[in-house]
């Protein structure tokens, strides 16, 4: 997932983009970039593997000039995308991911369009979703054009020399919110990025809902969808602790898992512990249900290190699951701990790094609670998973049947033997002492919102609803 970030003001806004881009560091750890729209159109572009954004961004911030700019921390893509149009100049960032990329980029090709930007054979993501809204009369025919030929989901922000386009993705999954300071205006993927710059959250924009933002303020440009399917791993893995979306914070819907996570358990044991960042606030609220006391015997050194599951190459995920956590061996050794994390993905560096550790500081008994269910299906609507044979719960029902089935409707029944068996695999595998995963109407039930406004196609592999 990416973040993404636009002000407009009287007054030069590099202060507020550059601080606002820079609260969407967790969101990203491929490339960063700033539009700004002063007296022409300026781009920078930086490589930030293995960086902070504030550093490769310090130097620009203070030479860059214009009332109106754009920011994106990125999850694979270069962006943001410059383009010199029909429309006149503009450039767009984007969160998201369009599924028939190469299908669309293929289509395109064929009738006479080029693409400038190629990633391991790959179009820019970004600059396809700007090639299809070229396509409309004006720019929201564009958008409305760009949102009826993809799959997956796309929200957006376009600069040009009249303000800010804001415009999230028809199935709503990945969230947009307007917020104002006096006279200033910005747009944002985490409303964290809002508090500390003195916004006040002005507006939830709605699924396929298009604003636009200049010195006057915000105007509707397009109407929106009342209902959506937002991505549930927002509140339960991806996003910031202070954000909300849809007026929900994620902070506190993580302490309502681990206390649904612990409403359901019956173990004994000494501590209750998370896994740094986001499994930590799932164990607080385990242990405020269960009365067990929280103790930290895992710590994350921060500088540097990315999250685990963003890095493109296995070698760097790996490089960061064994250097981020730090155990403390006084903490751990002879006691039977509970760890609440928020999800096994691969499922490989648990086991490899972070189990081992606790091994060798002595542990007694190893007790895995998971804030969601099994994830079962590689997402369509974002960068995370790609594909069945990464998952850990796949690779179980691949061992238990003795070969690769589709149709797996017994492992989605948490009820069921077959569900037992694969979690049981899973645990024997991870070689921990119990496991166990959060029931998805628990989840849903923490998140606050009904089931039919969230997308849980990884869990479930059912579609959201078209739009």
């Amino acid at each position: 997932m990416s973040g993404i970030f636009g002000v407009v003001c009287r007054r030069n806004c590099l202060d507020d983009l550059f601080y606002g881009t820079d609260y969407h560091s967790h969101l990203g750890a491929q490339f960063a970039g700033l539009a700004v729209f002063g007296k022409e159109l300026t781009r920078k572009i930086h490589d930030i593997k293995g960086s902070q954004f504030k550093t490769k961004f310090y130097e620009d911030y203070k030479k860059m000039q214009g009332n109106k700019g754009i920011g994106v921390i990125s999850a694979h893509d270069e962006q943001p995308i410059v383009v010199n149009s029909k429309f006149g100049p503009f450039a767009i960032v984007t969160n998201g991911f369009i599924d028939n990329a190469d299908e669309l980029a293929k289509e395109l090709c064929l009738r006479g369009y080029s693409f400038s930007e190629i990633s391991d054979g790959h179009v820019n993501l970004t600059e396809l979703a700007a090639k299809l809204i070229l396509h409309g009369k004006t720019i929201i025919e564009g958008i409305d054009f760009m949102f009826s030929k993809i799959r997956g989901s796309c929200s957006l922000l376009l600069l040009n020399k009249d303000g800010i386009y804001a415009a999230r993705d028809r199935l709503g999954y990945s969230p947009l919110i307007v917020g104002r300071r006096n006279t200033v205006w910005a747009v944002t993927t985490e409303t964290s990025a809002f508090g500390n710059l003195g916004f006040k959250i002005e507006k939830y924009i709605q699924p396929g809902e298009v604003v636009m933002l200049d010195e006057s303020g915000m105007k509707a440009k397009r109407k929106g969808n009342k209902c959506s399917q937002v991505c549930s791993f927002l509140w339960i893995y991806t996003g910031f602790p202070a954000s909300n979306y849809e007026g929900i914070n994620v902070e506190v819907v993580r302490e309502k898992c681990g206390g649904c996570l612990a409403q359901r358990d019956d173990i004994e044991v000494d501590i209750v512990s998370g896994i740094p960042d986001s499994g930590t606030t799932h164990a607080i609220g385990y242990a405020m249900k269960s009365k067990v006391p929280f103790r930290r015997s895992l710590v994350k050194y921060t500088p540097g290190f990315d999250r685990s599951y963003i890095p493109a190459s296995q070698d760097r995920r790996d490089l960061v699951a064994k250097m981020k956590l730090l155990p403390i061996p006084e903490i751990i050794k002879g006691n039977r701990i509970v760890f609440c994390d928020d999800s096994i993905v691969r499922g490989t560096q648990l086991k490899n790094y972070t189990i081992q550790k606790l091994r060798e500081c002595g542990i007694k008994e190893i007790h895995f609670r998971i804030a969601c269910p099994p994830l079962l299906f590689p997402c369509k609507f974002n960068y995370s998973t790609r594909t069945l044979n990464e998952l850990a719960a796949r690779r179980a029902i691949r061992a238990i049947e003795g070969k690769d089935i589709h149709d797996i409707p017994e492992y989605l029944d948490e009820d069921s033997p077959e569900y037992k068996k694969m979690v049981e695999w899973i645990a024997k595998d991870l070689g921990v002492t119990t496991l166990k995963y959060q029931r998805l109407s628990d989840m849903i039930s923490a998140i606050g919102l009904p089931k039919e406004s969230l997308c849980h196609y990884c869990w479930t592999g059912e579609e959201p609803l078209k739009k």
